[in-house]
């Protein structure tokens, strides 16, 4: 596939690298994830293709679902467009490496986790803070953080919505590998041309034995995110968050 405005595509023998491109933040919103989604699904039957790599461009790996406009038209966000291609990327049969260079807020820690492993750096940010935001996490991350993390680490990383960087992220298993900033691209790469020389039918059929349902899974808890996160999204408090956030400020949430 050709580079798009959002994704650019490229290769280098067995690994393909695609590399969000909407610096410095790199927010995604319903057309990213559907081009991603695409690429995903493309690569899967592309035999010469063994191993992806999923980086970004700018300061940020990705800072989140895109929210403009909300705080001053209090308009609720529909995210059912967002979460179909969302989900999309959990079907993917080919094993991605994410190269997370900078912060993973949100839904940049969904992203990140639709990857098998994460390569990172000291200076990168993790947050899930939805709750923060005045709504209930989404991207299928009430199923994928906790699997990855443990329930008590994951539950106390959303209901506080607290950052913690990639020497943290480390320790508690959030990311696989710590290298220097500017060496995160590339060693994300070298891991997956590692994968990518084992047999490439084992390499998939074993994931696909220790992802068994994943998948389906995702899915599954992503109607309840959904549904809870359509009722949110018209509470004042999901408007006072969105706005505290582009002002830099506290929030100032009432409950209702």
């Amino acid at each position: 596939m050709t580079d798009s405005p959002s994704i650019s595509q490229s290769r280098d023998a067995h690994v393909v690298t695609l590399t969000l491109r909407r610096g410095p933040h790199n927010f995604v919103d319903a057309g990213t994830m559907r081009d991603l989604a695409d690429r995903l699904a493309a690569l899967d039957d592309d035999a010469g293709c063994r191993a992806i790599v999923l980086a970004a461009e700018g300061k940020s790996f990705c800072a989140g679902a895109d929210f403009s406009g909300v705080p001053s038209g209090g308009q609720a966000v529909d995210p059912a467009d967002f979460y179909t291609h969302a989900m999309r990327l959990f079907d993917a049969r080919k094993p991605l490496v994410a190269a997370v260079q900078g912060a993973a807020v949100g839904a940049g820690v969904g992203l990140a986790l639709v990857a098998d492993f994460r390569v990172s750096c000291a200076q990168a940010r993790f947050s899930v803070n939805f709750n923060r935001l005045g709504f209930h996490p989404g991207f299928g991350l009430s199923h994928t953080l906790p699997r990855l993390i443990g329930m008590q680490r994951a539950s106390m990383l959303f209901y506080t919505g607290r950052r913690i960087d990639g020497t943290e992220a480390l320790a508690i298993g959030l990311v696989d590998e710590l290298v220097t900033t500017d060496e995160v691209l590339a060693r994300a790469q070298a891991l997956a041309r590692e994968i990518a020389g084992s047999a490439p039918l084992a390499v998939q059929s074993t994931r696909a034995t220790l992802r068994a349902g994943c998948a389906q899974d995702v899915r599954a808890i992503n109607q309840r995110e959904l549904a809870e996160q359509q009722v949110q999204f018209l509470s004042e408090d999901f408007r006072e968050g969105v706005k505290a956030m582009a002002e830099r400020r506290t929030p100032r949430f009432t409950g209702r």
